[in-house]
């Protein structure tokens, strides 16, 4: 279930990976910083609440061992921010000026970071995050060439022109983590959840 070089494998394949992750037992997961990541992610996407003594739980470590990598929450939930800022550059980098169209390269994208959701849902619910300069940063950039894909996408026709661009890129985001917990929760076959969220996206319901 090792999901180093997730951004990497078949699209379907790593959601499959990232299930397994996610549904490990603590006793399994190893001590490691990318591991305590892990588990901080898996928790606080679905409490945003949660306390250090809940991802050390989930981590199956102490809150000594916690506390030896990541010394206060703060640090903590700067380090899975840029973590999850890191997994996103590095699942869209290889498609970027690959693609015949821009549409195409909006689909792929989509497709990429379908296995990241609970990475994108956590740092919408961890928003005071984005007053550190690097996270907000980076984000912002992340958010800037998302936005500018879109604009293509409008000129090619894919999306209607007169949709504001801003909202569309909140419907990619809110349909990512859809589509993550959905595969999660066994709603969807995660083979079906690329092509219902480009689907909902490009079509609608109708």
């Amino acid at each position: 279930c090792a999901t180093d070089n997730l951004p990497n494998r078949d699209v379907l394949t790593s959601m499959s990976y990232m299930r397994c992750n996610c549904r490990m037992t603590s006793t399994k997961v190893s001590k490691t910083p990318d591991a305590l990541l892990d588990a901080a992610a898996a928790v606080l996407a679905r409490n945003p609440g949660a306390s250090i003594a809940d991802v050390a739980v989930r981590a199956g470590v102490s809150r000594a061992t916690l506390y030896r990598y990541f010394p206060s929450r703060e640090v903590l939930i700067r380090a899975l921010a840029i973590e999850a800022l890191r997994q996103t550059d590095e699942a869209i980098a290889p498609l970027r000026d690959q693609m015949s169209s821009s549409t195409e390269t909006l689909q792929l994208t989509i497709g990429a970071l379908i296995p990241l959701g609970e990475r994108f849902h956590f740092l919408t619910a961890e928003f005071g995050v984005m007053r550190d300069p690097e996270v907000a940063e980076i984000y912002e950039r992340q958010q800037s060439e998302l936005s500018n894909l879109v604009e293509a996408v409008k000129a090619e026709g894919s999306i209607a022109r007169e949709i504001p661009t801003a909202w569309v890129v909140t419907v990619i985001d809110t349909l990512i983590y859809a589509a993550w917990t959905s595969v999660e929760e066994g709603f969807i076959a995660s083979r079906d959840a690329v092509d219902l969220v480009n689907r909902t996206l490009f079509s609608g319901l109708s």
